[in-house]
């Protein structure tokens, strides 16, 4: 695992900490996490982009429509 040597104000520091300390982490930790998070967009993107597709692919196979048939406002509130 690599270090990383970050600046940060002294009173952002302190107010992280406590946070982390509230929710039982720690702030190397919840940076951690974020960084993991950051580096891995593009294949989150990604992967909704090709799911997407998928949808969409299968979408255009299914026979399904209304066959050329319109309906009124009316007729689509029809109870």
């Amino acid at each position: 695992m690599a270090n990383l040597t970050i600046s940060v104000a002294g009173d952002v520091l302190k107010r992280a900490r406590m946070r982390a300390l509230q929710e039982d982490t720690s702030v190397n930790a919840v940076l951690a996490g974020y960084l993991l998070e950051y580096a891995r967009a593009d294949d989150v993107r990604r992967d909704r982009l090709e799911a997407l597709e998928r949808i969409i692919a299968l979408a255009d196979q299914a026979d399904t429509g209304s066959g050329g048939r319109s309906w009124t406002r009316d007729e689509l509130h029809e109870r």
